[in-house]
């Protein structure tokens, strides 16, 4: 019983970090597509994020996906980190678990905005987010509605969240890491 309850979790993680395309330079187009996808609709929220994305060290998009089923969640994904001061893009994955209560799936974006010039090279080369969150989404397209917002991580650290479709009600505890990907960078 327990296998069938985890084997879905880990399959989404899996599909979740793999970027369309099967060339080096489609995947990283898809990826920046995506990156320039969410930074308009971010702007459009959140017209105040361009100018800290604009004047931070740098900020990193993340396409992610992540379901929950009952005490179980995970989630997959990948994006970019970009540089602001030497025009570097760092391609990275993304994979979390957790436990906590919940049930759904949710595909959503992650943009974060690195302040401080340490964060972006900690966040580069460590990558670890420990987190603990809650939300509910109902979203299918334009329809349905799901918060978006910011939250201060960790100092010099700040989290958007846009969600783009699923149906999701949770209150989890995750571990996330974020890597480089050897592939593509």
């Amino acid at each position: 019983m327990k296998l069938r309850l985890i084997m879905p979790l880990f399959l989404v993680a899996l599909l979740g970090a793999c970027a369309a395309g099967s060339t080096v330079a489609e995947k990283r187009a898809t990826i920046l597509k995506m990156r320039a996808d969410t930074l308009t609709k971010l702007y459009k929220l959140e017209p105040s994020a361009r100018a800290r994305i604009r004047t931070a060290a740098g900020y990193g998009v993340f396409s992610n996906i992540g379901v929950n089923l009952i005490f179980l969640s995970a989630g997959g994904g990948w994006g970019v980190v970009h540089d602001n001061k030497t025009g570097k893009n760092t391609y990275m994955n993304m994979g979390s678990a957790g436990i906590g209560i919940g049930l759904g799936i949710k595909d959503f974006r992650g943009v974060f905005v690195f302040t401080r010039r340490k964060n972006l090279q900690w966040f580069i080369n460590k990558g670890w987010d420990a987190s603990a969150q809650a939300d509910a989404a109902a979203k299918a397209g334009s329809k349905g509605d799901a918060w978006a917002g910011a939250v201060d991580i960790a100092p010099g650290i700040r989290l958007y969240q846009l969600t783009e479709s699923g149906l999701a009600l949770q209150a989890t505890i995750q571990g996330t890491k974020y890597w480089k990907d050897r592939e593509l960078n």
